[in-house]
């Protein structure tokens, strides 16, 4: 009942996005300016997530080096970025926009059982991959992944756990984890948060156990001793965060929360070079390599064809997690 409320709501936000992306794709054409003249930027989150986060960081990139006359971001929240999917995806041809996407939009896609999926889209660059992590509370019982699996297996619904939107990387996290814990995953008490700053804000009011959200959203908690970190989702260990792997403390679970930049449909080659272009000046410039260390992100950058074929890939991939552990 619920997914299909909330793929109900999808569907009408999508028809009166799509018609005013309708308008807005007209004016562009109509105006021939081009992403060298005005470049716009569509973060599919609230303000202060990390898909604003990164949006914000690759605008800095571009002024910086005047890529682009002028830049604007626009926020357009909701359903784990599959609202903004929507919007993108009505405005064929325009060539001066770009969006951010990545992992947490495809795990959306599955479990809103959306209609607009980023087959529908024009992929542009993979900017860079971000991590998980599972934070507690300073004085929270929990001082190790372990302790978290204990008390799931003694009392799964007992552990209010929070992060991003449902079906997003942080759910599919938590699910993966309570899966290695041994516990029936439907048995998860998930709340979901529009951010990661709302899950912060849980974590610190007493409101939820157990936060996952991606490093930096957490990083000043966690370096001011407010947040206890417990695991990290990277493969391997990463040099710029002090906190150890899921994989280092012998549990057999990573995930990448990949980011990246996707453009409307029916673009001319010329088009589609052009943001290309743009993608790769933003990711060879200081202030972007700037932003990959003080983030923590890694380096992922990828374009053409290896591109389309990684989303291609990722996306069958984040569908089987999503089935396995019953999301979609």
């Amino acid at each position: 009942m619920k997914k299909r409320l909330l793929t109900t709501l999808v569907a009408v936000l999508g028809v009166v996005i799509v018609g005013a992306a309708t308008v807005d794709a007209r004016s562009t054409a109509e105006s021939g300016t081009g992403p060298r003249d005005k470049l716009h930027l569509i973060a599919p989150a609230s303000p202060g997530g990390g898909w604003d986060t990164m949006t914000r960081e690759f605008q800095s990139g571009i002024d910086a080096h005047d890529l682009s006359n002028t830049t604007e971001v626009l926020n357009i929240p909701g359903a784990g970025g599959t609202i903004g999917l929507t919007r993108l995806a009505g405005m064929t041809g325009r060539g001066n926009t770009l969006m951010a996407t990545g992992a947490v939009m495809m795990g959306s896609i599955e479990t809103t059982e959306s209609r607009v999926t980023l087959g529908d889209v024009t992929p542009v660059a993979r900017l860079a991959d971000d991590y998980g992590v599972v934070v507690v509370p300073a004085d929270s019982p929990y001082h190790s992944i372990r302790d978290l699996f204990a008390a799931w297996r003694a009392d799964p619904a007992s552990v209010v756990v929070g992060g991003g939107s449902a079906g997003g990387t942080d759910h599919l996290l938590t699910g993966m984890l309570m899966e290695a814990a041994g516990v029936e995953t439907g048995k998860l008490n998930y709340i979901a948060y529009a951010g990661g700053g709302e899950v912060t804000a849980g974590m610190l009011n007493g409101g939820l156990d157990v936060g996952v959200s991606s490093y930096a959203e957490f990083a000043g908690q966690i370096k001011s001793g407010e947040l206890r970190a417990l695991g990290l989702s990277a493969p391997e260990p990463v040099r710029s965060i002090d906190v150890p792997t899921f994989r280092e403390q012998g549990v057999d679970v990573q995930l990448a929360n990949w980011r990246g930049l996707v453009a409307p449909p029916g673009l001319t080659s010329e088009q589609r070079a052009e943001l290309v272009e743009i993608a790769r000046q933003v990711h060879d410039s200081s202030q972007w390599q700037a932003a990959l260390r003080r983030n923590g992100w890694k380096d992922t950058f990828r374009t053409g064809t290896e591109f389309k074929r990684f989303v291609d890939t990722e996306s069958e991939r984040i569908a089987r997690i999503s089935t396995k552990l019953g999301l979609s």
